[in-house]
């Protein structure tokens, strides 16, 4: 199963991980689909929810606006000179809830 979708943190976050356990498990290919869906909305909320909780309502507004252009290197700029170490934030969220959905499937395999 392919995964490509390119968010303006996507070059610090790995996924392949839990898309190599999801096409290990037996589930159909819309399933499966769902399932990274799932998994890609529940990081980019996560990762909005620790980046949005460190800015301002004024940055906030900022931000949305350069979200909605799309222009990531905007986004980073603005990011990067608003919160400090924001990379590692936002990597340590990525990882906290890869550790959660591994853990997740995990447990649903030992229940099959």
């Amino acid at each position: 199963m392919k995964h490509n979708q390119k968010f303006f943190y996507s070059h610090l976050i790995e996924v392949e991980s839990i898309i190599i356990e999801l096409d290990k498990m037996d589930l159909s290919v819309d399933e499966k689909l769902h399932l990274t869906q799932l998994i890609d909305s529940s990081l980019h909320h996560a990762i909005l929810d620790a980046v949005f909780s460190e800015l301002s309502n004024q940055d906030k507004r900022v931000l949305v606006n350069h979200l909605n252009e799309g222009d990531h290197e905007k986004i980073w700029s603005f990011l990067q000179g608003k919160i400090e170490n924001v990379e590692d934030k936002i990597k340590k969220v990525a990882d906290d809830l890869k550790k959660e959905i591994h853990k997740d499937m995990k447990e649903s395999k030992i229940r099959k």
